[in-house]
């Protein structure tokens, strides 16, 4: 049909089925419990605040109906900026339903690279609450290519309750394969301008299944997702969505009392948090003497928990519970996973003498490799790239649950993906853009972002391995190794920061004293103090190490 997209290939069971829909797990979830609930909305009340398995299934269908009347059909490029909300959850699977395709940006990552990323997408059509079509009016986000407005509220376009039509029938899926697009997830931008992976049905399906597999997750679950993307999978995996109050581009900043309470509440099974956020509900929790009975698991990522964190937040937790820590990126989630226990009776000691960190072995059907260095393209795979156990270099992956390109981002797609013709179909495998080794048992472990390493005149420092040695002093809430000068002439230099107000110089001295007695550290010289560093707006989580050694040339000076 015109207007329908095709990505590469990617790999899929040998009997899976021709049609592959994402959003066919939704009317199969209402299906099995048609009264069970779907969606709660902690910031709601009345009879927005709760959504059953039926009732969301049927406003999806309403919703399909009328988008597909006013042009959004399969295929079409659709900006969906609503905030996490009912309509967030029925939109997205009316256009999984119709074939369209959702552009997901977050708001927050500036103005600048946001018009960029708009621009790069090319939508027909944008879906917004009316303060995003100010913004898009007024900045002039896609002008060229954005046909159809649609609002949520009474300005910027066609409001939605009058786009939404109750035919009274069930709306007949797109007949999608497994590579056909279902999505363009932008990434957070933490080493760039984001970019928007493509994913297809197929990738979403893999996802959902093996973190289904992974994790023991059940129907009827309850889940507490504090990052609203991850929200999405829950109606899939038949789990209910209890949405917490807070502010979801903050979750370092959350109120605990707001992730505590519905815990509490609702007898939550299933929470998703970034380190940020379990840092701070840990520490409250811990305080106020916080207990978590209901919860089975918790998953973090986003960026890799330090093992004080985790000892924190798992002491919130019965003694069956565990925290979960998967590995993986926009471009391929889940890759590797582990669990609290692992870490924190097993691989902790190793972290903390300049291992790095263990991030687990690789989930059922992702093929982990270890590569040599190298900042340029790679055209082609071959295996006898691999590297052996114990050697650092770049992590490459292969797998259902790999998006196979970028939109528009060929230069992106140069670095970071490698064809593989191994199996006469075409395939890509993708370059994490990450540092680590695979170990003698074949655990991997993350040793930093391969941009952020720190080449001296004497050799390579990588952050991760560095850091986690300085991190284990009691004064030092976190460390960021970074690199001033030329790449091969680098000054490492180490920022911090502290736990609580103290003396600097006094744990300045002890922190050079750690670093002469690890071969990893000898090379620090140089120790800065920072009140909070720069984050990411996606997890707060992240450290910004380009603007760090921005601010530490200036301090050097």
């Amino acid at each position: 049909m015109k207007g329908t997209e095709r990505a590469p290939r990617v790999d899929a069971p040998p009997d899976a089925p021709g049609s592959v829909n994402v959003a066919q797990y939704l009317p199969e979830q209402a299906a099995r419990q048609p009264g069970g609930i779907a969606l709660r909305f902690e910031a709601l009340r009345g009879p927005r605040a709760e959504w059953s398995f039926r009732a969301l299934d049927q406003e999806c269908d309403r919703l399909a109906h009328g988008l597909e009347g006013i042009g959004i059909r399969r295929g079409v490029r659709t900006v969906l900026m609503v905030p996490p909300s009912p309509e967030l959850f029925a939109l997205t699977f009316a256009l999984f339903k119709i074939g369209a395709v959702p552009v997901l940006v977050d708001p927050g990552m500036g103005v600048r690279s946001l018009g960029k990323c708009l621009d790069e997408a090319a939508p027909q059509a944008f879906i917004g609450i009316p303060k995003a079509h100010v913004a898009r009016r007024l900045l002039g986000w896609a002008k060229r290519t954005v046909t159809i407005s649609v609002t949520t509220g009474r300005l910027g376009g066609q409001p939605l309750s009058r786009v939404r039509r109750d035919t009274g029938r069930s709306f007949e899926m797109a007949d999608t394969t497994a590579d056909d697009i279902a999505a363009i997830l932008f990434t957070s931008g933490s080493t760039g301008v984001p970019k928007g992976a493509v994913y297809t049905h197929g990738i979403f399906t893999a996802q959902i299944e093996m973190l289904r597999e992974a994790y023991g997750i059940e129907p009827g679950e309850v889940d507490l997702p504090t990052f609203p993307l991850f929200a999405l999978f829950d109606p899939a995996l038949g789990m209910t969505a209890v949405i917490p109050k807070m502010d979801f581009t903050r979750p370092g900043h959350v109120h605990p009392p707001n992730i505590i309470g519905p815990i509490q509440e609702h007898a939550i099974t299933n929470m998703f948090g970034s380190p940020a956020l379990l840092d701070r509900v840990g520490r409250f929790g811990v305080k106020e003497g916080v207990k978590l009975p209901s919860l089975r698991r918790v998953l973090s990522a986003g960026a890799p928990a330090s093992p004080a964190n985790l000892a924190r937040f798992q002491s919130l937790l019965e003694e069956g519970a565990e925290i979960f820590t998967p590995y993986g990126a926009t471009e391929a989630l889940p890759v590797a996973s582990i669990g609290s226990r692992a870490i924190l009776e097993e691989t902790r000691e190793a972290t903390e003498q300049g291992a790095g960190i263990c991030v687990g072995r690789p989930v059922s059907g992702v093929d982990v490799a270890i590569i040599a260095i190298d900042d340029g393209p790679i055209e082609e795979w071959s295996e006898t790239m691999r590297l052996p156990a114990r050697e650092v270099g770049e992590i490459v992956v292969h797998g259902p649950i790999v998006t196979q390109s970028y939109h528009s981002r060929l230069e992106a797609d140069r670095l970071s993906k490698i064809e593989d013709l191994g199996t006469g179909r075409r395939r890509h495998r993708h370059r994490m853009g990450d540092l680590g080794y695979l170990d003698d048992a074949g655990q991997l472990w993350f040793c930093g972002r391969k941009a952020h390493r720190v080449e001296t005149e004497s050799g390579r420092l990588y952050t991760i391995c560095l850091e986690r040695i300085f991190d284990a002093h009691p004064a030092v809430r976190r460390s960021a190794l970074v690199g001033v000068g030329k790449r091969g002439e680098q000054r490492p230099v180490l920022c911090v920061e502290l736990e609580k107000d103290g003396s600097e110089e006094a744990v300045r001295r002890e922190l050079l004293e750690m670093a002469r007695m690890h071969e990893t550290t000898r090379e620090v010289k140089d120790i800065l103090f920072h009140k909070g560093f720069p984050v990411d707006i996606r997890h707060n989580a992240k450290i910004f190490r380009e603007k760090l050694a921005v601010w530490a040339r200036g301090k050097l000076r």
